[in-house]
């Protein structure tokens, strides 16, 4: 795929079915992830790839997450906790591993992790997959990562569903570039 055409094309779906990337695929992925902006090489970013049986556990560390996060919550709300990893075939949980650096803030190193997520979804959409990045209040929290047996330096940033995207094409409205682009000259 022509490399602007993706940039310009590429759109999100919550619409994902198999089949997922192989494993091949997968490395190519991850290569393009990790030629994201990474101030002094410290490569902050790494991902959790859950699929199969995988997405089980998943849903069990995300239900748990429920009750933890709410000990009165009813059943009717576990269970749509219990069924989000269930969205799409793939999930990738995103991970900010902070590294200690006097020149490089937390913040920035985020910041890497999500372009890395970026140039994962063009990764997919140029080897014709596709994928959706959710947050929400399963991101940026301590007990989601103690959940999930991350170090104390680390922060899920989001999550990436990935397949095959079923739903209807979406119609790419161009932006009128004004409202968004100053120009000093």
């Amino acid at each position: 795929m022509e490399a602007i055409r993706n940039l310009i094309e590429r759109t999100s779906s919550s619409h994902l079915a198999l089949p997922i990337p192989s494993r091949e695929e997968m490395n190519t992925i991850y290569a393009a992830a990790l030629r994201a902006p990474d101030h002094k090489g410290l490569k902050p970013s790494r991902f959790i790839e859950v699929s199969g049986d995988g997405l089980e556990k998943l849903s069990n560390i995300f239900s748990s997450f429920a009750k933890i996060k709410n000990p009165d919550i009813d059943q009717t709300k576990i269970e749509r906790y219990k069924k989000m990893p269930y969205r799409a075939p793939l999930v990738m949980v995103l991970v900010s591993s902070v590294v200690e650096n006097k020149k490089v803030p937390e913040i920035e190193q985020m910041m890497s992790t999500a372009c890395a997520a970026q140039c994962i979804l063009l990764a997919l959409n140029a080897l014709n997959y596709s994928g959706i990045w959710r947050t929400g209040d399963l991101s940026f929290n301590k007990e989601i990562s103690k959940l999930l047996g991350l170090d104390d330096n680390e922060c899920v940033i989001g999550y990436l569903y990935i397949g095959t995207d079923t739903g209807p094409v979406k119609n790419i409205e161009g932006n009128n570039l004004q409202d968004f682009v100053s120009i000093w000259d």
